[in-house]
């Protein structure tokens, strides 16, 4: 019998992650899409007249098994694949775009569906079951449903090469990262590298069983080099290499690939009735339109080139006093910028890496979520894991019932895409008045452990894992009825709020008195430290806002036209750059062949939305300011409007709820330090 064809008889009905075998996945897969199949066929051969409850909710809740296949098998390919996993994935993924199509171009179940839509005025249907007929009469009516049978064919061909290519612009990522390794041999060569970094080189050098200290492309190894090496030669040579994923015009490169996506994308776009994909994407988000994500990034843009443009003057000018270098080349900017901040604060991370003991920061983050949302977080080892580096908790609230299931998993590895994420192995639900509890983890690459020190954090790190526990507890704390409404599955341009605002915190004294604790003497962070982490916090906002907007940028560029003649991606890149660029171009390197946001990932047109995110975040984080960082009404209202409500409201509705008005720009101009 296959584990994965029925209900997991496990704690919780956690994922059985030791007992699935690998090639257990295809068959499996196989026999969930027929199930799923067979209930859509329930739906639609039903003699009864189309009801919410027979058609709308019947619909919600198919799929339950597949549902749960499909994300023990990606979380897996994104966290811990090998060939045989990737080779499944390109299999499996166009039997599922041809099973999503083939409900979506059902033509009697669109009927149903249309039947209960036009009758909804008539209906008593509480707010989520108003946003559920809704999103699903929209599922089917922008994925090709009023289509005739050769525009469908059409559609159904595109969907199942946009899912390939996008797998195998992901693999191809992967691949690149993981082939390139820079042996250094030379002590001279580690000069101004923390003793950390060096030991963690030394350490991965071993590991090949080579001689000196190793360096990848993972970020706990790439970016302590390019902050601190002295050697700039080296730095050079790795930057090119990061930056040169996918664009090497050999058997990994996703040149043509991009080109392809963009097409197809547009294409899809046109078939249905849109001027552009990101017209498509966009009118189900909270900008609903290209142009108002063009204004909103311009504005922005506005706001911040002075600042920005100012910044780099100075950051050049520090570097031609200090080294004599004439030109700032894009490999001197993690350098230079941290030696000014040095010189200008007084202090740099690695003075702060030993208050944020890997274990101290994940306590903290619970402790957070304890006086905000009275959560508790029980440590287990009875919750089976994928790999022995993931940590399993039982999250509970202060009358101990089951909240969700957390998993963390924070160190890279060969099988682990570069970056950090939060995902769901389980959505939260109700079904047959049982509310099914969730399932979420949170994926990073942090530094990991040596024979010498525990895993220290920098503080970009820190702000990382809060930043993904944010999306945790979105995930955690839903408290819908509909699995499609549930948790993250809100506009994507709101998703990022959640994770955003609790980044908040860690600039705080209130919050970085519970845990950031020497790891050798458990002493408390100085508050001349903190003092200055709150000063420094708006050191080069200007460039790092430039930065943002540059992607979101490129993202419109590619989505928010007709890409059909575009047929050079770096000369294309090259243009939309143009507005924000400080550093030359570097001719060897390209960022969209390894923009996985938006080419694998699910940002193409969205991109923006952290920017967005961030004026939200702001100014709700305003609102604890202005009362209390713990103020337990506030944190209730969030917790009400925001964290449980998942998709089931317009977001903007629900932001107003829980603030009391729209949000305002000026928190996130003036934290950023752009107001003037």
């Amino acid at each position: 019998m296959n584990i994965l064809d029925s209900r997991f008889d496990t704690p919780y009905n956690t994922a059985p992650f030791s007992k699935i075998k690998t090639d257990a996945f295809l068959p499996s897969f196989v026999k969930a899409i027929e199930t799923a199949k067979k209930e859509i066929d329930q739906i639609v051969e039903n003699k009864a007249a189309p009801t919410f409850e027979n058609t709308i909710e019947a619909l919600d809740y198919t799929g339950e098994q597949l549902d749960r296949i499909s994300s023990i098998f990606f979380n897996l390919n994104a966290a811990e694949t090998n060939e045989e996993i990737q080779k499944i994935a390109q299999e499996v993924s166009p039997l599922l775009t041809e099973f999503s199509n083939d409900v979506a171009l059902n033509t009697a179940l669109f009927e149903r569906v249309k039947s209960v839509y036009n009758t909804k005025a008539s209906l008593s249907l509480t707010e989520e079951q108003k946003t559920l007929l809704d999103k699903k009469y929209k599922g089917f009516s922008r994925n090709g449903a009023n289509l005739n049978a050769d525009q469908k064919e059409i559609l159904r061909v595109i969907d199942k090469e946009q899912s390939q290519l996008q797998l195998t612009f992901g693999e191809n990522i992967l691949a690149e990262t993981n082939r390139y390794e820079l042996l250094i041999t030379e002590v001279s060569d580690l000069e101004g590298l923390p003793e950390g970094a060096i030991e963690a080189a030394k350490q991965m050098a071993e590991e090949k069983d080579k001689k000196g200290w190793l360096l990848t492309l993972d970020y706990p190894s790439y970016v302590p080099f390019m902050t601190y090496a002295k050697n700039r030669n080296l730095r050079k040579q790795l930057a090119l290499a990061f930056g040169q994923k996918g664009f090497q015009n050999d058997n990994l490169d996703n040149q043509d690939i991009v080109l392809k996506i963009t097409q197809l994308r547009y294409k899809r776009a046109q078939l249905l009735g849109y001027e552009t994909h990101a017209h498509f994407v966009l009118e189900e988000r909270m900008a609903k339109t290209p142009e108002t994500v063009r204004t909103f990034l311009e504005d922005l843009l506005e706001k911040a080139q002075p600042a920005a443009k100012k910044e780099f003057e100075e950051l050049e000018n520090f570097a031609k006093n200090l080294d004599n270098i004439d030109r700032l080349e894009k490999w001197d900017s993690a350098y230079y910028s941290e030696k000014l901040k040095q010189e200008r604060f007084n202090f740099d991370d690695e003075q702060l890496k030993p208050y944020f003991k890997l274990e101290n920061v994940i306590e903290g983050a619970f402790t957070v979520a304890q006086k905000l949302f009275g959560l508790q977080f029980v440590q287990t080892d009875t919750i089976d894991t994928y790999h022995k580096d993931v940590m399993t908790y039982k999250v509970e609230d202060s009358k101990q019932n089951l909240v969700a299931i957390f998993y963390a998993d924070f160190f890279p590895r060969a099988g682990k895409r570069n970056g950090a994420w939060m995902t769901s192995y389980k959505s939260q639900y109700v079904k047959n008045t049982k509310n099914e509890r969730p399932h979420v983890s949170i994926v990073c690459n942090f530094t990991k452990p040596t024979s010498t020190k525990p895993s220290l954090l920098t503080f970009n790190e820190v702000t990382t894992l809060f930043h993904e526990f944010g999306h945790a507890l979105h995930g955690m704390l839903a408290d819908t009825i509909y699995p499609s409404l549930s948790g993250t599955s809100v506009a994507w341009d709101f998703v990022e709020l959640p994770s955003q605002i609790m980044e908040n915190w860690c600039y705080e004294k209130e919050a970085l008195a519970l845990f950031a604790k020497h790891y050798k003497t458990g002493e408390s962070i100085p508050m001349e430290l903190i003092d200055k982490i709150k000063a420094a916090s708006t050191f080069q906002q200007g460039m790092q806002t430039l930065r943002q907007l540059s992607f979101g940028l490129l993202d419109m560029s590619w989505h928010g036209v007709d890409p059909t003649e575009i047929t050079n991606v770096k000369q294309h890149e090259t243009a939309a750059f143009l507005e924000t660029q400080l550093f030359p171009d570097v001719a060897e390197n390209c960022m969209s062949t390894a923009f996985a946001h938006i080419f694998q990932g699910g940002y193409s047109s969205g991109y923006y939305s952290y920017k967005w995110a961030e004026v939200l975040d702001a100014d709700a984080f305003e609102y604890f300011k202005e009362n209390d960082l713990f103020d337990p009404e506030i944190a209730a209202a969030f917790k009400t409007h925001v964290l449980s409500k998942g998709g089931t409201q317009d977001p903007l509705e629900l932001y107003v709820k829980f603030r009391g008005q729209k949000p305002k720009a000026e928190a996130l101009l003036k934290r950023s330090g752009l107001l003037n």
